[in-house]
C-alpha cells in the first residue's frame, strides 16, 4: 500500500476551540444542520422546528397576539402566543417578557417591518444560549422559527447537508400535534 499525498479538509473535530488569548478550554462547537428542532425553555415549549439561517442576523419566532404593555415596574414588555406546531394550536403558550428593542428588520421577500425583539433562552442540539428573537407573523412559512447568526455564533457550526442532528420530538408527540386546532 502507499501512502496518498491528499490532504483532508478539516473536521469539526480538528478545529480550534480555544480563542487565541482565552483562557482555559472553550466548549467544543455543536455541528447542527440547515433544519433543526430547538425548545424555548421560557415559553416552556419543548419543540419548535426551525429553519437555521445564516442569512438572518437575528433569530425570529411565530407569534400571535402580540401586545406590548407596561409591567409592574413601569418596564416596557410584550405578551405573545406562541403556535409551536405548524397548522395547530395544541400546546400553545403564552410568554410575557421584557422588550429588548424595536427593529425594523426586512424580510427575505423583501417587506420591511418593525419588529419587537425579546431575550429568551434558545436550546439547540442540546446546548442552551441566549437569543435576541423578533416576534412576527410566520404563517405561511415552513418553519415557527429562524435561527440567526448571532445565536448560531455561541459554539454552533452549520452543515447544510444535515438535517436535525439534535434530535427530533417522539414521532407520537409530532403525530399527535399535526393537524390540531
Amino acid at each position: 500500500m502507499t501512502e496518498s499525498n491528499h490532504t483532508r479538509e478539516p473536521a469539526a473535530a480538528d478545529l480550534p476551540t480555544v480563542p487565541a488569548g482565552a483562557e482555559g478550554p472553550a466548549e467544543a462547537p455543536v455541528v447542527v444542520g440547515w433544519r433543526e428542532w430547538v425548545g424555548l425553555p421560557d415559553a416552556l415549549t419543548p419543540w419548535v422546528k426551525a429553519k437555521v439561517d445564516t442569512g438572518a442576523r437575528t433569530s425570529a419566532l411565530h407569534a400571535f397576539r402580540i401586545e406590548r404593555h407596561t409591567g409592574d415596574h413601569g418596564e416596557d414588555r410584550v405578551r405573545f402566543e406562541v403556535h409551536p406546531w405548524q397548522g395547530s394550536t395544541a400546546d400553545a403558550r403564552t410568554v410575557d417578557l421584557p422588550v429588548e428593542d424595536v427593529r425594523t428588520v426586512r424580510s427575505s421577500n423583501g417587506e420591511v417591518q418593525d419588529r419587537f425583539v425579546v431575550l429568551m433562552p434558545l436550546r439547540l442540539a442540546g446546548r442552551t444560549v441566549e437569543a435576541e428573537v423578533t416576534l412576527t407573523d410566520r404563517d405561511e412559512m415552513g418553519f415557527r422559527m429562524l435561527v440567526g447568526r448571532t445565536a448560531l455564533a455561541q459554539g454552533f457550526l452549520v452543515d447544510p447537508a444535515a438535517s436535525y442532528l439534535g434530535g427530533e420530538p417522539p414521532r407520537g408527540v409530532r403525530r399527535r400535534n399535526r393537524g390540531r386546532s
